[in-house]
């Protein structure tokens, strides 16, 4: 089943099973019919000769420059051509591909003024699954992501590069090779094209879907945890939960007690102690907490893929039409959503590393050997994979400081004031990985500390994990490099987030 393109109601959702399952898109007849009235709108503004910006005039500074009726075309290949300074390494393939689905669920809106045959482009590149080759660093997040998205409009037009079946090649290649025509850019498309935030906010989708089952993963890994230190159950008693007035922290606990549930190893206020360290007793809170951040980065998010975010704004109102120059280009509200994302997921990763020091730690764990080694002294456990943790928490400390309070003027102070939300957008990637990575380690652990403490004591639930990741991840008899488990470990955890 193809997923079906109107601009209105994309979801992260089947974007996420798109992805999954390799679907392809398709478009609505009355969004295709949106298309072409606002198409036509700017074929009569080009033939009245009117004054609009990006259409008839220049570009940024060069607004008041007019453009003479047969340099339309050159005028928005140069703007594409000149704004095409990212630099660093691409965005992965699947954001590039769904950048260029949002791109064109938003000209589906109609408020674009772009042709049938720019959207048939996209649809092509789209379910032949050609990713332009998008450098990651270079755009301001204001005035759209002007240099990322002019990478993929030159791909569009065969001047890009592409990965096209696993290989980075030139975009005109691969259209000849597919006997596809580059598209030729008319009048106001490569301004179509390049102002909007499908960058940051092609790249936050993807930082949602990984964190949203980042969250969901830390919950087992810490029921793990918590069975393997004995932790008390009382904290998650929905009493305490219901009058926080907080549905996301309720949600935590009583997941928190289906997956304990039936386990020997748990234990009941005042039996070993009255009350757990906040790393256990907490879990609720704290892991409430991101969930809520996650609700508010989604909701966001699902916004401005659903959003007109171009310059100008082409409106039919029947009896007239309006041509208005604004600034729904401007990533402030993504910005803010994803730096907000950054700390919420963030602190998955900081809890977590408590988790495993108190696992470690032998003054924290029980009568747990220290480091969890089989020859303590001899051999040094999982002694540097907390140290391991502590640098990536570290780390995300830096990268979860907010994009969007900076700003630096361009186009000579005319565009005075930018989101800087692709930052925020591509720093939030690398805290998701590093808490991947966080997450793995403390599953590495506590799977060696419950062996230790009886597997068969486990809940049913957890004992399923337990013997589900012992297949890759075998007992610590010995130290070995365990650099490869970690990894075996979050290469499994990522690919969760994208199952059929």
């Amino acid at each position: 089943m193809n997923l079906v393109l109107n601009g209105q109601d994309l979801t992260i959702e089947s974007i996420k099973i798109l992805i999954a399952q390799d679907q392809n898109v398709e478009i609505c007849e009355e969004a295709l019919s949106r298309v072409k009235q606002s198409r036509k709108i700017v074929d009569d503004i080009i033939a009245d000769q009117e004054t609009i910006y990006g259409i008839t005039t220049g570009f940024g500074l060069f607004s008041d420059v007019l453009i003479d009726q047969d340099k339309y075309e050159d005028l928005q290949l140069n703007l594409i051509r000149s704004h095409a300074c990212g630099i660093g390494e691409p965005f992965n393939d699947d954001v590039a591909l769904v950048m260029m689905i949002l791109r064109l669920n938003t000209m589906l809106k109609g408020h674009s003024g772009v042709s049938t045959a720019l959207v048939e482009q996209l649809v092509f590149f789209i379910n032949q699954r050609i990713f332009p080759v998008i450098p990651a660093q270079g755009s301001l997040g204001a005035s759209g992501d002007l240099a990322p998205l002019s990478h993929l409009a030159l791909a569009l037009v065969g001047e890009g590069e592409v990965i096209y079946k696993g290989v980075r090649q030139e975009s005109s290649k691969v259209l000849q090779s597919l006997n596809r025509a580059p598209h030729t850019l008319q009048a106001k498309e490569g301004l179509a094209l390049i102002n909007g935030t499908q960058a940051m906010t092609s790249q936050g989708v993807i930082n949602y879907i990984e964190a949203e089952q980042l969250a969901y993963d830390a919950e087992w890994i810490a029921a793990l945890t918590h069975q393997a230190l004995n932790g008390i159950v009382d904290a998650y008693d929905a009493h305490v939960h219901i009058v926080r007035n907080s549905k996301e922290q309720l949600s935590v606990a009583n997941r928190m007690l289906d997956w304990l549930e039936g386990s020997s190893l748990t234990t009941r206020q005042g039996e070993l102690r009255v009350q757990d360290a906040y790393s256990l007793r907490c879990i609720p809170q704290i892991h409430g907490a991101s969930f809520q951040v996650l609700n508010y980065a989604k909701e966001k998010l699902e916004c401005e893929m659903n959003a007109a975010n171009d310059n100008p704004l082409i409106f039919d109102k029947g009896d007239e039409t309006l041509v208005i120059s604004g600034g729904n280009f401007h990533g402030q509200p993504v910005a803010f959503a994803l730096d907000f994302l950054k700390i919420g997921v963030s602190e998955l990763s900081n809890v977590s590393e408590r988790r495993i020091e108190r696992l470690v730690n032998p003054q924290l764990n029980g009568d747990l050997p220290a480091f969890l080694s089989p020859h303590p002294g001899l051999q040094s456990g999982a002694m540097i994979m907390q140290y391991a943790a502590a640098s990536l928490v570290s780390e995300n400390k830096t990268l979860a400081h907010p994009a969007s309070v900076d700003s630096i003027p361009s186009s000579a102070n005319q565009e005075d004031h930018v989101s800087m939300g692709t930052i925020a957008s591509r720093h939030g990637y690398q805290i998701v990985e590093n808490v991947r990575n966080v997450l793995a380690i403390e599953c590495v652990i506590a799977l060696q500390a419950v062996e230790l403490k009886g597997v068969d004591k486990l809940s049913p639930k957890t004992k399923k994990k337990y013997e589900e990741y012992r297949e890759f991840v075998p007992s610590i008899t010995e130290d070995r490099q365990f650099h490869k488990d970690i990894k075996v470990v979050s290469d499994y955890l990522k690919q969760s987030a994208y199952k059929k």
